[in-house]
C-alpha cells in the first residue's frame, strides 16, 4: 500500500465510517470489510465495464476472509439508476438468498454507488452497505454522505433515501482504467470544491493541472482525501438536507441536472453537465453584482484547462427552465440557486428572476 495513504473520518454517531484512501489498496477490502463486523455474504454490484477487473478483485478478497460472494453486474450509465432496474435487482438479491445480514458493496461508479445504495437502502427495509467507487466523481462526490437513489424519467434522483456506508475504500489505482472523458468529468466536481469551500484547493488545482491531467498519485490522493474532508464536513452538520447547509454542495447542479435531462441523461455525463452549470451560476451571480467578470474567468480557464465543456449545448431556454422547476430545491414554485460571493463560500439564493436566468443561458 502506498505511504502516501490517508484516512477521512465522517463523524456522525452511530453512521459513522472511515474513507480510506491510497493506491494499490483494494487487495486490502476483505479485511476492512471484516474488521467493521461479522459478514458471511456480500452481493458485489457492479457494470459491465468495471467487472473486469475491479469488481473481481473485491470478490477475491472477500472470498479469501471466508465471505460468501455473488456479483451482480448491470448495464454502464445513468440509464441504469431506473425503477425497472431497481425491480429486477431486488429479485436477484431474493434468487441469491440475500437476508437482512448480507452485506451490499458498490464496486464501480456514481451511478453503481447510487443503484446499490438504494438497493441496500430498500431490501428487506434496509443492509449494510461498503462502497468502493472506482471513477473520480464517486471517490471526491456520490461515495462520501450517504445520498443513495434512482431516476424517473423526469426528474434525476427524484426516488432515494439516506444511507451510511459501513465504510469507503478509494484506490486510485483503479482510475488507470478510466477513460480520459469519464476521468476529466470527475474533475468538474474537484472544481467545485475549491469553489464553494475551499479558496486554496482551487489555488492548488490552478497550480497543478499537468499532475492532475497525468494522474499522478500523490496529487490525486491528496485532491480526493481534501474533498471527502470537504464533504463530510457539510454532512456531518446537514445529514439529511433539513437545515439548507447540504446544498452548497449542489453549486452548479440546478443548470446542470437540467441539462443531463433534457439529453436523456446520455448526451452529457454528469462532470460534464456541472462544469457548464457552474459557469451558468457564477454568470448569474456576476448579473445579480455578487461576484465580478475576473471570478467567473477564473474557472473558466481552469475547466477549460482540465478539458471540461465550458459551454451549454443548444437546447431551448424555456425547456431548460420548466426542467428546472422539478430540482429539489425549488421551494412554491420559486427557482432558487446556490450562488457564489467569492472564492470558497457560496449561498442558497431564493426568488431568481427567470429572466435573469435566460439572459446567462443566452
Amino acid at each position: 500500500m502506498s505511504t502516501s495513504s490517508q484516512t477521512v473520518r465522517v463523524n456522525l454517531a452511530e453512521r459513522s465510517y472511515g474513507i480510506e484512501i491510497g493506491s494499490g489498496n483494494i487487495e486490502h477490502v476483505g479485511r476492512l470489510v471484516c474488521a467493521l463486523g461479522k459478514v458471511s455474504h456480500a452481493v458485489v454490484i457492479t457494470d459491465e465495464n468495471v467487472q473486469e477487473p475491479h469488481a473481481v478483485r473485491v470478490a477475491e478478497s472477500l472470498t479469501n476472509e471466508l465471505i460468501e460472494v455473488d456479483i451482480v453486474a448491470v448495464e454502464p450509465g445513468e440509464a441504469s439508476k431506473s425503477i425497472d432496474m431497481a425491480a429486477g435487482l431486488w429479485q436477484g438479491m431474493l434468487e441469491l438468498g440475500a437476508d437482512r445480514k448480507t452485506l451490499v458493496v458498490a464496486a464501480g461508479g456514481g451511478v453503481v454507488g447510487d443503484l446499490a445504495g438504494f438497493i441496500a437502502a430498500t431490501y428487506a427495509r434496509g443492509l449494510r452497505f461498503f462502497q468502493v467507487p472506482t471513477s473520480l466523481l464517486a471517490m471526491v462526490d456520490s461515495s462520501v454522505g450517504g445520498k443513495v437513489g434512482i431516476n424517473l424519467p423526469e426528474a434525476k434522483n427524484m426516488v432515494g433515501a439516506f444511507l451510511q456506508p459501513i465504510g469507503v475504500l478509494v484506490d486510485t489505482d483503479t482510475l488507470a482504467t478510466l477513460p480520459p472523458r469519464e476521468y476529466r468529468a470527475g474533475l468538474g466536481e474537484v472544481v467545485k470544491y475549491g469553489v464553494i469551500l475551499d479558496a486554496q484547493l482551487f489555488d492548488y488545482l490552478e497550480a497543478n493541472v499537468a499532475g492532475l491531467l497525468e494522474r499522478d498519485r500523490d496529487v490525486l490522493i491528496h485532491v480526493i482525501a481534501r474533498c471527502c474532508r470537504l464533504k463530510a464536513d457539510v454532512v456531518e452538520r446537514d445529514e439529511r438536507e433539513e437545515t439548507g447547509l447540504r446544498a452548497v454542495l449542489n453549486y452548479g447542479h440546478t443548470f446542470a441536472h437540467a441539462l443531463e435531462a433534457l439529453g436523456g441523461y446520455g448526451e452529457l455525463l454528469h462532470g460534464e453537465a456541472v462544469s457548464i452549470g457552474m459557469l451558468c451560476a457564477s454568470r448569474l451571480a456576476e448579473r445579480l453584482g455578487r461576484v465580478d467578470a475576473k471570478f467567473t474567468r477564473r474557472q473558466h480557464e481552469l475547466l477549460a484547462a482540465l478539458g471540461l465543456p465550458v459551454e451549454p449545448p443548444e437546447v431551448d431556454r424555456e425547456r431548460i427552465l420548466s426542467t428546472m422547476m422539478h430540482d429539489k430545491k425549488v421551494a412554491h414554485g420559486r427557482l432558487r440557486f446556490v450562488l457564489p460571493s467569492k472564492m470558497g463560500r457560496v449561498e442558497l439564493v431564493g426568488d431568481v428572476d427567470p429572466a435573469d436566468v435566460r439572459a446567462v443561458l443566452a
